[in-house]
């Protein structure tokens, strides 16, 4: 496979695990590591693994896009739209690989992050993470893939509420919601993440993989119906003045006061 330089990629045996590599940035996605989830998928398609583990590296599973990405999107539209091609690329990708993807969940998953996680196959979930898609904290829509999978994993109107606030949710409400398959305590979550890639890597490949295949045709129906609109929607949010808002409030740490939003005492 190619070297990567925000991603950590290493094959053993017949596991290949991708980690997401900015610890000291909370493994927060920005423009050149989003080129790169483009084309890792489509790679471990080709590789001899029989399961794919996706993580993060340090205390964070990924908190979503960097804020300073968005600051750069704002002030280059041209560059936006290739995020957007890249996205869709990243969900096609992971929807399409055959071989069953774990996602560990290390710690928080936020955002994209979390729009990362819950496309993966089976979701084994450290209890101290969270996981959520606030996406409007920031005015801009969850086009990135949350609209197709939370409906999906929850119902429909707990993914409404869940995306229209972009409140977090503990790993236990997780596993209630059907988000996470499997929580564990943090530092029980390397066994039983092994535990089940030995259950997947052990089983018939074929029947699995082909099993994953026919399930994920609901996921190529979800994605027709809702992924292109929603990142056609988002590339609208991205040029609104919320947005602009939001990301100058983040980054001179203040309360933003979003021009839509209904007027608010300081």
């Amino acid at each position: 496979m190619d070297q990567y330089d925000h991603l950590d990629v290493s094959l053993d045996d017949d596991v290949l695990t991708i980690a997401i590599d900015r610890p000291d940035n909370l493994n927060a996605v920005n423009d050149p590591l989003h080129a790169e989830l483009s084309e890792v998928f489509g790679e471990a398609y080709e590789t001899d693994a029989r399961v794919v583990v996706l993580t993060g590296n340090g205390d964070a599973f990924s908190a979503g896009g960097d804020v300073n990405w968005m600051q750069r999107n704002i002030e280059d539209p041209e560059n936006f739209h290739k995020t957007m091609r890249e996205g869709e690329q990243i969900i096609e990708d992971i929807v399409n690989l055959e071989k069953p993807v774990i996602a560990k969940v290390n710690g928080d998953a936020t955002g994209l992050g979390a729009t990362l996680a819950l496309f993966c196959d089976i979701v084994m979930m450290s209890e101290e993470a969270r996981i959520g898609d606030p996406h409007v904290s920031v005015a801009l829509v969850a086009g990135d893939g949350g609209a197709v999978i939370w409906p999906l994993l929850t119902s429909l109107n707990k993914a409404k509420e869940l995306l229209m606030t972009g409140d977090l949710v503990s790993a236990e409400e997780a596993e209630e919601l059907g988000l996470a398959n499997h929580v564990v305590p943090d530092d029980e979550l390397d066994e039983a993440t092994e535990e089940m890639i030995d259950k997947l890597a052990s089983g018939p490949q074929t029947a699995i993989r082909y099993t994953k295949k026919t399930l994920n045709a609901w996921l190529e129906l979800g994605n027709t119906v809702a992924l292109k609109e929603g990142l056609a929607l988002e590339g609208v949010s991205q040029q609104h003045p919320d947005h602009e808002e939001a990301v100058d409030a983040f980054l001179n740490n203040r309360r933003p006061d979003f021009p839509s939003g209904r007027d608010t005492e300081d």
